[in-house]
C-alpha cells in the first residue's frame, strides 16, 4: 500500500514538472507589450544578427496583431531575415507569401527581387557541383527559379531600383546554365555517348546565343559528329565555328 502510494506520488510529480515546462515552453515574450515596442525590439536583433530572435518576435507580432502596417512590415522582414540567415527556401516562401497577400503593396519590388535572390544563392551551389565527376545527374531548377523571379520582376516593375541588378544576375545565370549543357556535353563524350553530346551541344547554340559557352558547343559538336561518322554535319558545324570564333583552341589542333 505504501509502495503505492509513492508510486503514484512520483507520477503526480513527473505530470506536474511537465506541466510547468509545458508552461514554460508556450509563454509569450511579447506578453504586455505594445506592438510597436515588439516590432522595435525585432528590429534590433535583425540588425544585430539575431535572426532566428527576430524570425520569433515577427511572427509573435503578426499572431497578436496581424493587420496593419506592423504587421505588413512583420511579414517582409521576416523574408529578409530568412534570407540572411541562409535559409533561401523559407525566404522564398515567406516573400511569396507576402506577394500574393499585398500585391500593390508600395516596395512589393523588393519582395520580388528577395525572392530572386534567394533562389540565385541556391543555384550558386548548384554551380559548384559542376566540376562532380558526373554533372548530368545535377538539377539546375534552382538557376532557372532564380531566373524567372527576376525575370517576373523586369516584367512588372521595369524601373524598380533592384532592376538593374536582376538584370546582371540573368545575363550571369544564362551564361552559368549554357556553361552547364556543355559540361554534361563533355561528359558524354568522355563516355562515347556521342549523339547525347551532340544533342547538348545544339541545345546551347539554339537556346543559348550570346553566351561564352556557344564556342565550346559548337566545338564538341564537331568532334561528335566525326567520331559519328557524320562528315557534313561536322564540316558544316566546324565552318560556323571558324567564322565566329576563329581563335577557338579546337580549331588550332
Amino acid at each position: 500500500m505504501i509502495e503505492r502510494v509513492i508510486r503514484l506520488g512520483v507520477i503526480g510529480l513527473i505530470v506536474l514538472i511537465g506541466a510547468g515546462c509545458a508552461s514554460t515552453n508556450d509563454e509569450d515574450p511579447t506578453e504586455g507589450m505594445a506592438v510597436a515596442e515588439i516590432y522595435e525590439e525585432a528590429s534590433n536583433m535583425l540588425k544585430s544578427g539575431d535572426y532566428e530572435g527576430a524570425i520569433l518576435l515577427y511572427e509573435r507580432l503578426e499572431s497578436r496583431f496581424p493587420y496593419g502596417k506592423y504587421a505588413e512590415r512583420a511579414q517582409m522582414e521576416i523574408a529578409y531575415a530568412y534570407y540572411k540567415d541562409s535559409e533561401p527556401e523559407s525566404a522564398i516562401v515567406a516573400a511569396d507569401r507576402f506577394i500574393k497577400l499585398h500585391p500593390n503593396h508600395d516596395n512589393i519590388d523588393y519582395m520580388y527581387y528577395l525572392r530572386g535572390l534567394a533562389s540565385y544563392d541556391l543555384s550558386e551551389s548548384f554551380m559548384q557541383s559542376l566540376f562532380d565527376v558526373d554533372p548530368s545527374q545535377h538539377d539546375p531548377k534552382s538557376a532557372r527559379r532564380a531566373f524567372e523571379y527576376f525575370a517576373q520582376l523586369l516584367k512588372k516593375y521595369p524601373k524598380s531600383r533592384y532592376s538593374k541588378d536582376a538584370l546582371q544576375r540573368m545575363t550571369l545565370i544564362r551564361n552559368n546554365l549554357a556553361q552547364y549543357e556543355v559540361h554534361v556535353a563533355k561528359y558524354y563524350m568522355r563516355r562515347g555517348a556521342y549523339l547525347a553530346a551532340a544533342n547538348r551541344g545544339k541545345y546551347v547554340v539554339a537556346n543559348y546565343q550570346r553566351t561564352p559557352a556557344v564556342a565550346d558547343a559548337l566545338a564538341i559538336m564537331t568532334d561528335a559528329y566525326t567520331k559519328l561518322g557524320m562528315a557534313d554535319l561536322a564540316n558544316d558545324t566546324k565552318r560556323v565555328l571558324e567564322m565566329n570564333h576563329p581563335d577557338h583552341k579546337s580549331l588550332k589542333k
